[in-house]
């Protein structure tokens, strides 16, 4: 984009109010809502894993961790760009747009990078499902969940350093905002969704393979044996379609963005198209407790608990009913 500092800064200048007070109040109102739907949605999630016991598996580690970077969407970016998209202009300090930015670009980061490695889990329990619940404990899956993290952390401030975001004083957030956009692009997106959709072609063949082979076991005995089966292949089946739903929201949220910035290197794009597909990228942290809500039984239960405040019980940590957690671990048979 051929601008230079001074005219990017005066593009980001507030204009005069052009709507009425009420339509005002009403846009405040609704940015509260926003708010608060996904700092208490995502906070559902985390003390439902975090508390019950029986959710406490790899798989729903990597959920948490979802969880966590959408709550902190939801407390320190959200608010900050509703306002941005509000006000029509950047109302806050330099330092702060600092922040933002630095902020903004790392929890979206590592919202990416854990939906990938959920597709990758889920991949690995279907594929190897007896070596998954061999090599792959809890604790194992807390290290490697805080090493992406750590990493990704480093990452995005060598991306803001070398972007120029550290040194630059301006008190409009954006100036170098697509430098470095194609790396970005490469290391945060293509690579990342390249690894989902594969996986998830792959899961998909998987799980039709094995639920041939349970048509066929079924068709020559109907043990209680075979039912636990066919149960469980039902439940993986589930499992994968909810993912899948959350992945392709995930995908639909982000893609406009990063054409976006590829895009903003060639030619002119208006700020209010920024505004919109960044606030399309945060939504998703939004959107996400929704899906669990609708799809997941679990999850469902676990907020009736914690809304009738029963967590506070004792031995409340085991309260989640058998019920909405079968199958316990991944259960998948081979035909012989």
């Amino acid at each position: 984009m051929n601008l230079n500092q001074t005219d990017y800064c005066h593009r980001f200048s507030c204009p005069e109010r052009s709507v009425s007070t009420v339509i005002y109040v009403l846009s405040y109102v609704s940015a509260a809502a926003v708010v608060f739907l996904t700092v208490c949605g995502n906070l559902l999630i985390i003390i439902s894993v975090c508390h019950f016991k029986q959710l406490h598996t790899p798989t729903n580690m990597l959920i948490l961790s979802l969880a966590v970077s959408d709550c902190l969407v939801g407390v320190f970016v959200i608010p900050t760009a509703l306002i941005w998209m509000i006000e029509s202009c950047w109302v806050f300090t330099a330092f702060y747009r600092i922040c933002f930015t630095f902020i903004s670009y790392f929890l979206t980061t590592m919202s990416i990078f854990n939906v990938a490695l959920i597709a990758v889990d889920r991949y690995f329990a279907l594929s190897k499902p007896f070596m998954y619940n061999k090599t792959l404990s809890l604790s194992t899956m807390c290290i490697e969940v805080l090493s992406i993290w750590t990493v990704l952390f480093f990452y995005n401030i060598a991306l803001q350093h070398f972007n120029g975001t550290f040194g630059s004083l301006v008190t409009c957030p954006g100036y170098n905002f697509f430098i470095w956009s194609l790396v970005d692009l490469l290391l945060t997106f293509v690579i990342p969704l390249s690894v989902i959709i594969t996986l998830y072609v792959f899961v998909f063949f998987i799980a039709k393979k094995h639920a041939t082979a349970i048509r066929d076991l079924n068709s020559h005995t109907r043990t209680q044996t075979s039912k636990n089966m066919t149960d469980s292949m039902k439940s993986e089946r589930k499992a994968a379609k909810v993912l899948g739903i959350l992945v392709s929201v995930f995908v639909a949220c982000l893609l406009p963005y990063f054409v976006y910035s590829v895009l903003g290197n060639v030619i002119e794009i208006e700020e209010k198209s920024l505004q919109k597909v960044l606030m399309l990228v945060y939504l998703n942290s939004a959107i996400n407790p929704v899906i669990y809500a609708l799809f997941y039984p679990w999850f469902r239960r676990s907020v009736k608990l914690i809304l009738t405040l029963q967590i506070l019980s004792t031995d409340s940590t085991g309260n989640l009913d058998e019920e909405f957690l079968r199958p316990k671990a991944i259960t998948v048979y081979y035909k012989n």
